[in-house]
């Protein structure tokens, strides 16, 4: 397909150049996500192109906009993950924390209505998306002082709001868009963790990142040390061993994501093709044996801890504690601005077992962030929202 020209709107026309939207290369994109790697326009890890080798049963399309997407001229790029509705020719997008794009933009249909043509030309009756900006922040401290039976995150004054975020929210709101599970419904109904942990590492020392930590966390990684609890960087030879720790916390915590020891030897296999060492597996030994695994993905100046797993005995030498502090410093010598620990629970009563969670992670001296979401809208026509409705119930189903 070539590239659609976008009529200037007034963001185009102060800079003096026509916008135009198409598919690029492979190289390509992966040049604009360089250029954009330490900026507020950087990708997290699922816009990535290798991302699409991970998800089976959907089709990927890699989109770029700008003067010239065709000689790598970009201003944002996009992965879109096109699902085929059963029994039909029509597919559900899905841009999982994409597009990367530039959302201050205030012309932002300049580059939004293209990207939904093109999609509608393509086929596809609904589209999902999950804008990058943060909306709030609350630091661990005033979380920690503030937990109690009923309460939520929603109860308690951040510490930060972002007006960007804000900003984002409204121009979405106002062109039809709805957040995915409504506006007060925390991270139902969005595929990707809407509230999620974060550890600013930016112009902080080794020291600063210790002391940093709560005394239980301080002192359970000492205790790790001290009963001989080794980390090492392992190779996709142990996925088994993780997936198998995996499976035994899902059972003890009472969860279930619901992913094959497949998904992450394809994961560990696509996203270390891309680059070598964007995805590690850490493991910590006690005795010889395998009492914790966790994943850690790496691209440009952002780190995040993926998932964890550990054993149900020996857990009084605190593996966990001692991978999550090796990770962080590792996160720190590469030179990461923030190391994120992905998703958290909405609840701050201590009662809710999902706090657990939430505890743990608050325990690092980070802070809380909410994202904007996932939002979704049907792309015109009676039929389309029919089309959409469908594909929910179908999803619910499965």
């Amino acid at each position: 397909m070539s590239a659609l020209l976008v009529t200037p709107g007034r963001g185009q026309e102060s800079r003096g150049q026509e916008t135009r939207l198409g598919p690029v290369t492979v190289e390509t994109y992966r040049a604009f996500l360089a250029t954009r790697a330490g900026s507020a326009l950087g990708a997290g890890f699922l816009q990535c192109p290798s991302w699409a080798q991970v998800k089976e049963g959907w089709r990927a399309q890699l989109l770029g906009w700008g003067p010239d997407p065709e000689a790598g001229r970009l201003t944002g790029v996009a992965l879109v993950l096109l699902r085929q509705l059963p029994g039909t020719r029509r597919y559900f997008a899905y841009l999982p924390e994409g597009p990367v794009a530039d959302w201050a933009d205030p012309d932002i249909d300049g580059w939004l209505d293209p990207l939904l043509r093109h999609l509608r030309a393509t086929g596809a009756f609904a589209v999902r998306v999950g804008p990058s900006p943060a909306y709030r922040r609350w630091d661990a401290d005033r979380l920690k002082s503030l937990t109690g039976p009923g309460r939520r995150l929603g109860d308690v004054l951040a510490c930060e709001v972002d007006p960007l975020g804000t900003a984002v929210a409204e121009r979405l709101r106002a062109r039809g868009w709805k957040r995915c599970g409504g506006e007060a419904a925390g991270e139902a109904g969005d595929a990707q963790p809407r509230h999620v942990f974060q550890v600013p590492l930016a112009g902080r020392t080794t020291d600063d990142l210790w002391s940093g930590l709560n005394q239980e966390w301080r002192r359970n990684v000492r205790r790790a040390q001290k009963s001989g609890v080794e980390v090492v960087v392992g190779s996709a030879a142990e996925l088994p061993d993780f997936y198998r720790l995996l499976r035994i916390t899902e059972e003890r915590d009472g969860f279930r994501l619901g992913r094959s020891l497949a998904y992450y030897e394809r994961q560990y296999e696509a996203l270390n093709a891309e680059e070598p060492g964007r995805m590690k597996l850490y493991l910590a030994r006690h005795e010889g044996e395998i009492l914790a695994a966790h994943t850690m993905i790496t691209v440009g100046r952002r780190v995040w801890y993926q998932t964890g797993a550990s054993a149900d005995h020996r857990r009084d030498v605190r593996p966990s504690n001692a991978l999550q502090w090796r990770m962080l410093l590792d996160a720190h010598a590469l030179g990461a601005d923030v190391y994120d620990m992905r998703g958290v629970p909405s609840t701050l009563d201590p009662d809710d077992r999902p706090y657990g969670l939430l505890r743990w992670k608050l325990g690092t001296g980070g802070r809380v962030v909410e994202t904007l979401g996932e939002w979704e809208r049907p792309l015109g026509g009676t039929a389309n929202h029919t089309l959409y409705r469908a594909f929910q119930a179908y999803m619910a189903r499965r």
